[in-house]
């Protein structure tokens, strides 16, 4: 029997998953890294992916396919361009990899857009051939699929959404170095810092934070009533509601995939989000659904194997 890995590689650790060529997914671990960068830091992950296959009685050739999503940019052809917040050298660890593994095909899958075909593969977008994801979490990710096919681009950038220009007049810098993304407003940092204007601008004393990426509080003291996080929340709404607006311009989806962080809070934001894209997109697209993802921090492992097992195929 053949099985297929998934995995998602982060900046302190990988979660991996095993599945099934149907797509169930067997069992997960998490493994901690440091820098993927050399042949000791290579081995402690294959064998940790060993004792992971081996809790389903599998075997390193039973594994047929190996997709592996990065936060980076990966083109149509599967090359994997720069990492900005890990370090990872790719072909050692992908020979790493097959050395362990000698049967699997690999794949390297933008971590946005793995999300975006996992959900697809097993989670909300089951029955679409034509959405976008947006993943809210510490930044603003996405993924277009267009027929049932990911749309990668030239250079593999298709899809980062959270880097349209959504406020020109933006004083401060983007951690793409640029000014005025959508993620410095939708993410659940970018909450956080409209919060923390709106408390500064009202000399009110903003709610106890976690961190800057803490936007599960703000939704809270909204609830209690906090008009600043009231204002934050509105705020944040409407320029993600302007975006999907001209992204529907552009892609005419069947629906917006909701996921990251974020989406934990989107029963109490899914009708004013409604509203303000109803207000802004052209009326032919009034009735594109909203749906909140439904995979979870596991989208991207789904993504990575079906990217992959699409390959092996």
């Amino acid at each position: 029997m053949g099985y297929a890995l998934g995995i998602d590689v982060g900046g302190t650790s990988i979660k991996a998953g095993i599945f099934t060529l149907e797509g169930d997914l067997e069992a997960t671990k998490s493994i901690p890294t440091d820098e993927l960068t050399n042949e000791a830091a290579f081995a402690d992950v294959t064998s940790a992916l060993t004792d992971l296959i081996g809790t389903c009685g599998a075997k390193p050739e039973d594994i047929v396919a190996l997709g592996l999503d990065v936060p980076g940019p990966v083109n149509a052809k599967g090359e994997v361009g720069f990492f900005p917040n890990i370090k990872l050298d790719a072909p050692r660890f992908e020979r790493a990899l097959k050395g362990a593994f000698p049967k699997a095909v690999t794949a390297f899958i933008n971590d946005a857009n793995a999300a975006a075909l996992g959900e697809m593969w097993m989670g909300a977008a089951k029955l679409y051939e034509n959405f976008v994801m947006l993943t809210l979490g510490t930044g603003v990710g996405g993924g277009i699929v267009t027929n049932g096919q990911l749309v990668a681009g030239h250079v593999g950038a298709a899809g980062e959404l959270g880097h349209l220009t959504m406020n020109p007049d933006e004083t401060e810098t983007c951690g793409c170095g640029r000014k005025g993304c959508l993620e410095q407003y939708a993410s659940a940092s970018g909450i956080v810092r409209l919060y923390k204007q709106a408390c500064e601008a009202a000399n009110a004393t903003p709610c106890p934070l976690s961190g800057r990426s803490d936007s599960y509080a703000v939704f809270q003291a909204m609830g209690a009533g906090d008009p600043q996080a009231k204002w934050a929340i509105s705020s944040m709404l409407e320029y993600l509601a302007r975006a999907m607006a001209n992204i529907a311009c552009v892609v005419d989806p069947e629906c917006f995939v909701i996921g990251g962080g974020v989406v934990g809070s989107f029963d109490v934001f899914k009708d004013e989000l409604k509203q303000r894209y109803q207000a802004h997109c052209l009326s032919v697209c009034k009735d594109i659904k909203i749906v909140p993802a439904t995979l979870g921090n596991q989208a991207g492992m789904y993504g990575a194997a079906m990217c992959a097992l699409d390959k092996e195929r």
